[in-house]
């Protein structure tokens, strides 16, 4: 098989794929974390049956590649011997992307991103319910139940709970994103770093403004508005209604949707300032 220098390679691990740059003469340059196995590594050249490792391979086209070959081997190789290698921040496929387009860019991070926050927000519900339903001086999940855990659980009251709750959830997905897909990394171009700095702001106040419109939404979403009793009460049940539930229910939707607005939020500005930066 004929294979044009400067060729986007993909080969097929199981769970994830591993991506290098052909540079001719059967060599292809690659980031090796991940290559052969779950060990962080470098970059480096290699031989192509070394590449694949056994794995076959598949050629992802460029149609529109900002570099020539040529260009894109010199950018692949001015990076040599780099040793920053990280899963969601600086994996194989965001090297050969750079190489080629300038952009440091996953596919498998963009699509792994929404389905971490959707396992977090679940664990953040169940996690929610366990808490609510056993921490106040009334056990379970009936209204006084709810309203017993929430006041238990914060300071200020049920207000102070629903705060706690959500606001921690939210600032906890947050650090995750902040310490992994937008961590800073010196090996990488100030254009980059500098969007990761924005997302990584963005994530927190996503964070923020989620657990403050949702204790928002709990005094204005039922009949009874405010933040008394009746209100909160009212409030959860009207969210909780939305998806079929009760106080409970619009209590794990308020407790997760920080989760998803820090996410949304950080990742989703991170993404446009690269774009912007990138146009």
């Amino acid at each position: 098989m004929s294979i044009k220098k400067g060729t986007h390679l993909v080969s097929d691990r199981g769970l994830y794929t591993h991506h290098g740059l052909y540079i001719g003469n059967q060599q292809v340059i690659h980031y090796s974390g991940l290559a052969d196995g779950m060990e962080s590594g470098p970059i480096e050249i290699v031989k192509l049956d070394e590449f694949h490792n056994g794995n076959g391979f598949d050629i992802q086209e460029h149609p529109n590649a900002k570099y020539s070959a040529d260009e894109a081997i010199k950018r692949a190789k001015s990076r040599l011997g780099e040793n920053s290698y990280s899963v969601s921040g600086n994996n194989c496929e965001h090297f050969v992307n750079w190489s080629l387009d300038g952009n440091h860019t996953s596919e498998q991070v963009d699509k792994a991103v929404p389905k971490v926050t959707a396992v977090e927000a679940a664990a953040t519900g169940a996690g929610t319910i366990a808490v609510v339903s056993s921490a106040g001086s009334v056990a379970g999940l009936s209204g006084a139940g709810v309203m017993s855990g929430l006041a238990a659980t914060g300071v200020g009251g049920v207000v102070g709970g629903i705060g706690t709750i959500a606001g921690g959830a939210g600032l906890g997905t947050a650090m995750i994103l902040n310490n992994t897909v937008l961590k800073d990394d010196e090996s990488l171009e100030e254009t980059e770093r500098e969007s990761r700095t924005i997302g990584r702001k963005a994530t927190i106040a996503g964070a923020g403004a989620a657990t403050a419109g949702g204790i928002a939404a709990v005094s204005a979403a039922g009949t009874t508005a405010g933040l008394s009793a009746a209100g909160i009460t009212s409030g959860l049940a009207a969210i909780g209604g939305t998806v079929g539930g009760g106080m409970a229910a619009g209590t794990v939707v308020v407790a997760a949707a920080p989760v998803a607005a820090a996410t949304a939020v950080g990742y989703g500005i991170y993404k446009f300032a690269k774009w912007l930066k990138d146009d």
